[in-house]
Protein backbone atom coordinates (compact mmCIF):
# COMPACT_ATOMS: atom_id res chain seq x y z
CA UNK A 1 0.00 0.00 0.00
CA UNK A 2 1.07 3.80 -0.61
CA UNK A 3 1.18 6.62 1.60
CA UNK A 4 -1.79 8.18 -0.57
CA UNK A 5 -4.23 4.91 -0.37
CA UNK A 6 -3.57 5.08 3.98
CA UNK A 7 -5.89 7.93 4.53
CA UNK A 8 -8.98 6.43 1.97
CA UNK A 9 -9.07 3.07 2.90
CA UNK A 10 -12.00 3.05 4.85
CA UNK A 11 -12.90 -0.11 4.65
CA UNK A 12 -9.95 -1.47 6.66
CA UNK A 13 -10.66 0.98 9.31
CA UNK A 14 -13.93 -0.13 9.71
CA UNK A 15 -12.81 -3.89 10.08
CA UNK A 16 -10.20 -2.34 12.93
CA UNK A 17 -12.37 -0.60 15.02
CA UNK A 18 -15.23 -3.13 14.98
CA UNK A 19 -12.80 -5.29 16.21
CA UNK A 20 -11.58 -3.62 18.96
CA UNK A 21 -15.51 -2.97 19.58
CA UNK A 22 -16.16 -6.76 19.77
CA UNK A 23 -13.01 -7.47 21.59
CA UNK A 24 -14.27 -4.37 23.88
CA UNK A 25 -17.60 -6.92 24.64
CA UNK A 26 -15.84 -10.05 24.70
CA UNK A 27 -13.28 -8.52 27.63
CA UNK A 28 -16.60 -7.26 29.67
CA UNK A 29 -18.75 -10.16 29.77
CA UNK A 30 -15.03 -12.03 30.69
CA UNK A 31 -14.96 -10.01 33.83
CA UNK A 32 -18.42 -9.45 34.80
CA UNK A 33 -18.73 -13.62 34.77
CA UNK A 34 -15.17 -12.98 37.09
CA UNK A 35 -17.55 -10.86 39.53
CA UNK A 36 -20.38 -13.85 39.74
CA UNK A 37 -17.47 -16.02 41.02
CA UNK A 38 -16.01 -14.41 44.34
CA UNK A 39 -16.70 -16.00 47.38
CA UNK A 40 -14.29 -14.93 49.93
CA UNK A 41 -13.05 -14.76 52.10
CA UNK A 42 -11.69 -11.14 52.19
CA UNK A 43 -13.96 -7.54 52.84
CA UNK A 44 -15.13 -7.19 49.48
CA UNK A 45 -16.83 -10.72 49.21
CA UNK A 46 -20.52 -9.52 50.75
CA UNK A 47 -20.52 -6.98 48.18
CA UNK A 48 -22.93 -7.06 45.27
CA UNK A 49 -21.32 -8.38 41.60
CA UNK A 50 -20.37 -5.36 40.04
CA UNK A 51 -21.29 -4.80 36.53
CA UNK A 52 -19.85 -2.46 33.85
CA UNK A 53 -21.41 1.07 32.65
CA UNK A 54 -21.34 2.20 29.61
CA UNK A 55 -20.92 6.21 28.32
CA UNK A 56 -21.01 7.05 25.25
CA UNK A 57 -19.09 10.33 24.26
CA UNK A 58 -18.29 12.64 20.81
CA UNK A 59 -15.04 14.72 20.25
CA UNK A 60 -16.28 18.38 20.74
CA UNK A 61 -16.82 20.65 17.64
CA UNK A 62 -13.47 22.54 17.80
CA UNK A 63 -10.96 19.08 18.85
CA UNK A 64 -10.16 20.48 21.98
CA UNK A 65 -7.69 22.66 22.42
CA UNK A 66 -4.83 21.32 20.35
CA UNK A 67 -6.71 19.06 18.61
CA UNK A 68 -7.93 21.30 15.17
CA UNK A 69 -10.67 19.97 13.16
CA UNK A 70 -12.43 16.88 14.58
CA UNK A 71 -14.62 14.38 14.48
CA UNK A 72 -15.65 10.67 15.89
CA UNK A 73 -16.03 9.20 19.53
CA UNK A 74 -15.70 6.52 21.65
CA UNK A 75 -17.36 4.99 24.40
CA UNK A 76 -16.88 4.08 27.87
CA UNK A 77 -17.34 1.11 30.12
CA UNK A 78 -16.43 1.47 33.65
CA UNK A 79 -16.75 -1.40 36.43
CA UNK A 80 -16.18 -0.82 39.91
CA UNK A 81 -17.16 -3.89 41.85
CA UNK A 82 -15.99 -6.64 44.32
CA UNK A 83 -13.20 -8.26 42.30
CA UNK A 84 -12.16 -5.41 40.34
CA UNK A 85 -12.18 -1.97 42.51
CA UNK A 86 -12.10 -0.45 38.95
CA UNK A 87 -11.44 -1.43 35.78
CA UNK A 88 -12.00 0.69 32.31
CA UNK A 89 -12.33 -0.63 29.17
CA UNK A 90 -12.34 1.77 26.96
CA UNK A 91 -12.81 2.24 22.97
CA UNK A 92 -12.50 5.41 20.35
CA UNK A 93 -12.83 6.47 16.81
CA UNK A 94 -11.12 9.60 15.86
CA UNK A 95 -10.30 11.69 13.19
CA UNK A 96 -9.02 15.09 12.82
CA UNK A 97 -5.65 17.39 12.18
CA UNK A 98 -2.87 17.27 14.49
CA UNK A 99 -2.37 20.87 16.04
CA UNK A 100 1.29 22.28 14.85
CA UNK A 101 3.69 21.49 17.35
CA UNK A 102 2.25 18.07 17.42
CA UNK A 103 2.83 16.52 13.96
CA UNK A 104 6.76 16.12 14.19
CA UNK A 105 6.07 13.79 16.46
CA UNK A 106 3.84 11.08 14.57
CA UNK A 107 5.07 9.47 11.94
CA UNK A 108 3.28 11.27 8.36
CA UNK A 109 2.10 13.99 10.21
CA UNK A 110 4.47 16.70 8.80
CA UNK A 111 3.31 16.15 5.30
CA UNK A 112 -0.17 16.29 6.12
CA UNK A 113 -1.77 17.12 9.51
CA UNK A 114 -4.93 14.85 9.35
CA UNK A 115 -5.60 11.77 11.09
CA UNK A 116 -7.46 8.95 11.70
CA UNK A 117 -7.43 6.58 15.00
CA UNK A 118 -9.06 3.55 16.35
CA UNK A 119 -8.17 1.54 19.56
CA UNK A 120 -9.24 -0.61 22.78
CA UNK A 121 -7.55 0.43 25.75
CA UNK A 122 -7.86 -1.07 29.50
CA UNK A 123 -6.92 -0.69 32.92
CA UNK A 124 -7.91 -2.99 35.93
CA UNK A 125 -7.43 -2.28 39.00
CA UNK A 126 -8.11 -5.27 41.74
CA UNK A 127 -9.31 -5.38 44.95
CA UNK A 128 -6.98 -7.83 46.10
CA UNK A 129 -3.52 -6.63 46.82
CA UNK A 130 -3.17 -10.22 45.91
CA UNK A 131 -4.84 -9.59 42.38
CA UNK A 132 -1.97 -8.41 39.54
CA UNK A 133 -3.26 -4.67 37.90
CA UNK A 134 -2.73 -5.14 33.93
CA UNK A 135 -3.20 -2.76 31.20
CA UNK A 136 -3.67 -3.71 27.41
CA UNK A 137 -4.50 -1.41 24.60
CA UNK A 138 -4.07 -1.79 20.59
CA UNK A 139 -4.84 0.58 18.08
CA UNK A 140 -4.58 1.52 14.68
CA UNK A 141 -3.39 4.74 13.37
CA UNK A 142 -3.48 6.57 10.16
CA UNK A 143 -1.48 9.89 8.45
CA UNK A 144 -0.24 9.94 5.46
CA UNK A 145 0.93 6.17 6.77
CA UNK A 146 -0.36 3.85 8.59
CA UNK A 147 0.50 1.62 11.48
CA UNK A 148 -0.64 -1.02 14.59
CA UNK A 149 0.67 -0.10 17.95
CA UNK A 150 -0.48 -2.03 21.70
CA UNK A 151 0.77 -4.34 23.86
CA UNK A 152 -0.14 -5.75 27.59
CA UNK A 153 2.05 -5.54 30.80
CA UNK A 154 1.22 -7.10 34.47
CA UNK A 155 1.78 -4.88 37.47
CA UNK A 156 1.40 -7.09 40.71
CA UNK A 157 2.16 -5.66 44.23
CA UNK A 158 3.58 -8.70 45.28
CA UNK A 159 5.27 -10.52 42.08
CA UNK A 160 4.35 -14.29 41.33
CA UNK A 161 6.87 -16.38 39.05
CA UNK A 162 4.03 -18.38 38.15
CA UNK A 163 1.96 -15.56 37.40
CA UNK A 164 4.31 -13.86 35.65
CA UNK A 165 5.70 -16.96 33.68
CA UNK A 166 2.31 -17.64 32.41
CA UNK A 167 1.60 -13.87 31.52
CA UNK A 168 4.65 -13.83 29.69
CA UNK A 169 4.02 -17.10 27.80
CA UNK A 170 0.41 -15.90 26.51
CA UNK A 171 2.27 -13.19 24.45
CA UNK A 172 5.12 -14.84 23.92
CA UNK A 173 3.10 -17.94 21.58
CA UNK A 174 0.95 -15.29 20.21
CA UNK A 175 3.92 -13.09 18.63
CA UNK A 176 5.75 -16.47 17.81
CA UNK A 177 2.71 -17.74 15.65
CA UNK A 178 3.26 -14.29 13.69
CA UNK A 179 7.21 -14.03 13.67
CA UNK A 180 9.90 -15.56 16.17
CA UNK A 181 11.92 -11.84 16.39
CA UNK A 182 8.62 -10.08 17.65
CA UNK A 183 8.60 -11.33 21.26
CA UNK A 184 12.04 -10.42 22.27
CA UNK A 185 11.73 -7.12 20.74
CA UNK A 186 8.61 -6.26 21.84
CA UNK A 187 9.29 -7.88 25.74
CA UNK A 188 12.79 -5.52 25.69
CA UNK A 189 10.63 -2.59 24.14
CA UNK A 190 8.04 -3.27 26.95
CA UNK A 191 10.81 -3.10 29.79
CA UNK A 192 12.06 -0.02 28.48
CA UNK A 193 8.46 2.03 28.07
CA UNK A 194 7.54 1.01 30.76
CA UNK A 195 10.30 2.13 33.61
CA UNK A 196 9.70 5.43 35.73
CA UNK A 197 13.27 6.83 35.03
CA UNK A 198 13.15 9.72 38.14
CA UNK A 199 12.76 6.52 40.24
CA UNK A 200 14.75 4.22 38.54
CA UNK A 201 12.47 1.35 38.81
CA UNK A 202 10.23 -0.98 36.05
CA UNK A 203 6.00 -0.51 36.58
CA UNK A 204 5.62 -3.69 37.07
CA UNK A 205 7.15 -7.16 35.39
CA UNK A 206 6.37 -6.32 32.10
CA UNK A 207 4.90 -7.86 28.88
CA UNK A 208 4.68 -6.69 25.15
CA UNK A 209 4.83 -3.00 23.46
CA UNK A 210 4.91 -2.41 20.30
CA UNK A 211 4.42 0.87 18.19
CA UNK A 212 4.31 1.62 14.15
CA UNK A 213 3.91 -2.05 13.30
CA UNK A 214 4.09 -1.61 9.05
CA UNK A 215 5.67 -4.94 7.99
CA UNK A 216 3.67 -3.61 4.42
CA UNK A 217 1.53 -6.46 5.05
CA UNK A 218 -1.63 -4.88 6.44
CA UNK A 219 -3.57 -8.37 6.62
CA UNK A 220 -0.52 -9.70 8.59
CA UNK A 221 -0.58 -6.86 11.37
CA UNK A 222 -4.14 -6.80 11.87
CA UNK A 223 -3.74 -10.31 12.55
CA UNK A 224 -1.05 -10.08 14.83
CA UNK A 225 -3.62 -7.15 16.91
CA UNK A 226 -5.83 -8.90 17.39
CA UNK A 227 -3.92 -12.23 18.29
CA UNK A 228 -2.65 -10.15 21.28
CA UNK A 229 -5.97 -8.86 22.80
CA UNK A 230 -6.93 -13.06 22.25
CA UNK A 231 -3.76 -13.77 24.23
CA UNK A 232 -5.00 -11.14 27.01
CA UNK A 233 -8.14 -12.18 26.89
CA UNK A 234 -7.32 -15.85 27.27
CA UNK A 235 -4.54 -15.29 29.95
CA UNK A 236 -5.50 -12.27 32.51
CA UNK A 237 -8.67 -13.71 33.77
CA UNK A 238 -6.83 -16.98 34.71
CA UNK A 239 -4.37 -14.90 37.11
CA UNK A 240 -7.26 -12.91 38.43
CA UNK A 241 -9.14 -17.19 39.50
CA UNK A 242 -5.63 -17.90 40.77
CA UNK A 243 -5.88 -15.02 43.59
CA UNK A 244 -8.96 -13.13 43.85
CA UNK A 245 -10.59 -15.73 46.98
CA UNK A 246 -7.53 -15.22 48.58
CA UNK A 247 -7.54 -13.71 51.89
CA UNK A 248 -5.41 -10.46 52.44
CA UNK A 249 -4.28 -8.06 54.54
CA UNK A 250 -4.19 -4.54 55.65
CA UNK A 251 -0.94 -4.02 55.33
CA UNK A 252 -0.75 -5.82 52.49
CA UNK A 253 -3.60 -3.45 50.99
CA UNK A 254 -1.63 -0.44 51.70
CA UNK A 255 1.37 -1.68 50.24
CA UNK A 256 -1.00 -1.63 47.18
CA UNK A 257 -1.94 1.63 47.46
CA UNK A 258 1.35 2.83 47.26
CA UNK A 259 2.44 0.83 44.16
CA UNK A 260 -0.87 2.47 43.09
CA UNK A 261 0.92 5.75 43.35
CA UNK A 262 3.56 4.66 41.21
CA UNK A 263 1.30 3.44 38.37
CA UNK A 264 -0.29 7.38 38.68
CA UNK A 265 3.43 9.02 38.48
CA UNK A 266 3.97 6.78 35.03
CA UNK A 267 0.82 7.40 33.46
CA UNK A 268 0.86 11.27 34.34
CA UNK A 269 4.36 11.56 33.96
CA UNK A 270 5.81 9.85 30.99
CA UNK A 271 2.89 7.69 29.03
CA UNK A 272 2.66 8.61 25.36
CA UNK A 273 -1.01 7.53 25.20
CA UNK A 274 -2.08 10.06 27.58
CA UNK A 275 -0.25 12.56 25.76
CA UNK A 276 -1.34 11.67 22.12
CA UNK A 277 -5.01 11.44 23.85
CA UNK A 278 -4.85 15.25 25.32
CA UNK A 279 -3.31 16.39 22.42
CA UNK A 280 -6.02 15.49 19.86
CA UNK A 281 -9.26 16.63 22.02
CA UNK A 282 -9.73 13.13 23.58
CA UNK A 283 -12.02 12.79 26.31
CA UNK A 284 -10.18 13.37 28.98
CA UNK A 285 -12.60 11.06 31.60
CA UNK A 286 -11.74 8.64 28.84
CA UNK A 287 -7.82 9.31 28.74
CA UNK A 288 -7.40 9.11 32.91
CA UNK A 289 -9.83 6.01 33.18
CA UNK A 290 -6.28 4.08 34.15
CA UNK A 291 -5.99 6.00 37.02
CA UNK A 292 -7.08 3.92 40.24
CA UNK A 293 -9.85 5.02 42.93
CA UNK A 294 -7.48 5.33 45.59
CA UNK A 295 -3.85 5.68 45.88
CA UNK A 296 -1.16 7.00 48.77
CA UNK A 297 2.57 7.51 48.59
CA UNK A 298 4.28 6.62 51.76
Amino acid sequence: MTDGEQTTDTTRQERASTWFSRLRDDICAAFEAIEDELVGPNPTSAHPAGRFERKAWTRDADGGADGGADGGGGVMSIMRGRVFEKVGVNVSTVQGEFSEDFRAQIPGADQDPRFWASGISLVAHPCSPLVPAVHMNTRMIVTTKGWFGGGADLTPVFPDDDDTDLFHAALKGACDVHDEAYYPKFKDWCDRYFFLPHRNEPRGVGGIFYDNLDTGDWEKDFAFTQDVGRAFLAIYPKLVRRHMDQSWSVDQRRKQLVKRGRYVEFNLIHDRGTLFGLKTGGNVEAILMSLPPMTAWP
